[in-house]
């Protein structure tokens, strides 16, 4: 069975290895957190009731088509529980979020694989390889590691060529750093296909991935129905809601989304910068940076440690960089130039 790979943490050196935000959390989010803190002798609300309504009237969805879980990846674990059996097939594209084939193998499920092209979802490939044993397919978009985005026109031909009976989950974990127009969101696309579930999570954008809390928006209430039986109870700790909650506030929800928008900005000098170099990074849309190195990533990776900056390598496929401060950008971007092809 293949195991989780977390980004690791060096002490005195520079980890850009998580697709962490750089920033600490919003005075107001912790002072909500301590307050939370103050009653963990008691459970927490179980189905995130006050969290769930504030997504779904923030979103324009009924209360139903919401659910919250235990950050977004207990919710694609939640949804391979309620759809797959053992003799069924979930599809994804590879590389992607490397927790696909893991979930995939404790449910038993078949894992259909299907390689990128340059970097980026094959759609057409994908909807080839549709069988009548696939039950669930991921579209990460943008993909973990390559930060790469299908556009609206390729993923709507997709979803049109899924049968209607096979669940698309839409794994939107990186949606809140996308700045092309023509990457699509994935919430106007609910209204015209009902095997659609988009999930998200405040762990990227929202600084809040030490809480782990996520949620599903589906065309469908049937499949939220489905993540709430197969949900671990008290999944989401009432810390974490009342931070979600903090955080979703206007003022607070405004601060953040300004962090985003620079993020977004120091992605485009690292990637410009990496260009420059000489490397082949493909355009990114999320808050890290792809570098293909193939047989070359282990060693890459290795020298970047020991300059003290600490970056995910996949071996034998390319190391995945998190945009961190620019003080952090600067820091990596000296250590990619010494080791520039």
């Amino acid at each position: 069975m293949p195991a989780y790979v977390p980004g690791r943490t060096v002490p005195g050196a520079i980890k850009l290895a998580s697709n962490e935000t750089p920033y600490p959390p919003l005075p107001h989010v912790v002072s909500r957190i301590t307050e939370a803190a103050a009653e963990i002798n008691r459970y927490p609300d179980n189905f995130a009731t006050e969290l769930t309504s504030v997504l779904a009237a923030k979103l324009g969805v009924d209360v139903e088509q919401v659910r919250v879980g235990c950050g977004s990846v207990s919710l694609c674990t939640q949804l391979v529980q309620a759809l797959v059996d053992a003799d069924e097939e979930v599809m994804y594209a590879w590389r992607s979020f490397e927790a696909y084939p893991i979930i995939s193998a404790v449910s038993g499920a078949s894992a259909i694989q299907v390689p990128l092209r340059e970097h980026v979802h094959d759609l057409a490939a994908m909807a080839e390889q549709v069988s009548g044993k696939t039950k669930l397919i991921f579209v990460c978009n943008p993909n973990n590691p390559t930060g790469t985005a299908v556009s609206r026109d390729a993923l709507v031909r997709f979803l049109r060529a899924v049968p209607p009976d096979v669940v698309v989950a839409l794994d939107e974990a990186y949606r809140e750093f996308v700045t092309d127009p023509d990457v699509p969101d994935g919430m106007t696309l609910l209204p015209d296909f009902p095997n659609l579930i988009v999930l998200r999570t405040f762990s990227k954008a929202y600084g809040l991935a030490g809480l782990r809390v996520g949620y599903a928006v589906a065309a469908d209430p049937a499949l939220t129905a489905a993540l709430r039986q197969t949900q671990v109870p008290f999944a989401v700790t009432s810390v974490a809601q009342a931070a979600a909650l903090a955080s979703l506030e206007p003022a607070a929800e405004r601060e953040l989304l300004a962090r985003v928008a620079d993020i977004a900005q120091e992605r485009e000098r690292v990637f410009g910068a990496l260009v420059g170099f000489g490397y082949p990074v493909p355009p990114t849309q999320a808050n890290f940076v792809w570098l293909p190195l193939g047989d070359a990533t282990a060693d890459w990776a290795a020298a970047c440690e020991a300059r003290r900056v600490i970056v995910r390598g996949f071996a034998g496929s390319g190391a995945r960089v998190t945009i961190g401060s620019a003080q952090e950008n600067d820091r990596f971007l000296a250590a990619a130039a010494e080791l520039a092809p």
